[in-house]
């Protein structure tokens, strides 16, 4: 039986790179941008009473834009940081579950003529 985390000879893992930057950046872009995203929602409320009551509706779109905008910063960050884990793992070392013998590599097999529509 063969050990599935036995690594395959010769075959080394590709230094690191730009993902191992982007991960490790990831949770301070996620703070910082949640941050700066919900800062023109405080302004408003903070703001709205110096502007007449006519303008309360401005509160509600504001909250509604900085939410969305929010969720899609959430978004895009869970997408590159699923990209970057992508790239890191496909760096990685390649074990012996990986490698199978393709069995008609040298000649391909005869196609039966009949098959064919």
């Amino acid at each position: 039986m063969i050990n599935p985390f036995t690594r395959v000879p010769g075959l080394h893992a590709s230094p690191a790179g730009a993902e191992r930057r982007v991960l490790r950046l990831l949770p301070k872009v996620l703070v910082v941008g949640s941050l700066l995203l919900g800062l023109p929602s405080l302004a408003v409320r903070l703001f709205v009473s110096l502007v007449p009551p006519e303008t309360a509706s401005l509160v509600t779109t504001v909250d509604i834009y900085a939410v969305s905008l929010l969720v899609l910063h959430w978004t895009v960050l869970f997408t590159v940081g699923i990209g970057a884990l992508i790239v890191m793992v496909m760096k990685g070392p390649g074990y012996v579950a990986d490698a199978y013998p393709l069995e008609d590599a040298d000649r391909p097999r005869a196609t039966d003529a009949r098959a064919r529509p």
